[in-house]
């Protein structure tokens, strides 16, 4: 029994003097355990909400774009693009930042029977303050058109990214890209 209390505080005092560490992380470990990839991400599920809101938010391991619909969310697509482009004109929006991911819903910004907008952006090259994250460096809009709304998310470099989506608040729901701050 006395050996194996000196044992015992031997290692209490290596691992107090930092003697006994894990070693480092492989190369197959992700960054906080993310397995997320960089490829696109796609649904294609028809859908007769519209958009109302974005927004974004910092995490631990990645910063969060929240875009909200007034009813289920469905169909979309989410990837890394060279330039980001508006749907019908072809125009190439800026973004700021090393990579670009374009979010493509299929839900308009608009209500589909009276044609009012359901999201009107203030400034449509800022949707959200994004200084000071991580991984964002700017959230821009790329307009909606037949039934379309395009996002373009500038970030740091191509990172991976998850995309998911959640139900409420009420009948509304939630599209939500998630962008990790490292590989």
């Amino acid at each position: 029994m006395k050996k194996l209390s000196i044992w015992l505080t031997a290692i209490l005092m290596a691992v107090g003097l930092g003697l006994l560490v894990p070693g480092p992380a492989s190369a197959t470990t992700s960054y906080c355990g993310l397995g997320w990839g960089s490829l696109a991400k796609t649904s294609e599920n028809p859908t007769t909400a519209s958009v109302t809101n974005i927004r974004t938010g910092q995490h631990y391991c990645f910063d969060r774009m929240v875009v909200n619909l007034n009813g289920p969310a469905a169909g979309y697509t989410v990837r890394y693009v060279p330039r980001i482009v508006q749907d019908g004109s072809g125009f190439t929006v800026p973004v700021r930042g090393g990579a670009r991911l374009q979010v493509t819903l299929t839900a308009p910004a608009y209500d589909n029977n009276s044609g009012r907008p359901t999201y009107e952006p203030r400034n449509q090259a800022e949707l959200a303050n994004v200084a000071g994250y991580q991984t964002f460096r700017q959230v821009a809009w790329a307009g909606s058109f037949e039934g379309y709304t395009n996002v373009g998310l500038g970030v740091r470099a191509r990172l991976p990214f998850r995309v998911f989506t959640l139900d409420g608040p009420g009948a509304g729901s939630r599209l939500v890209i998630d962008v990790a701050h490292f590989w």
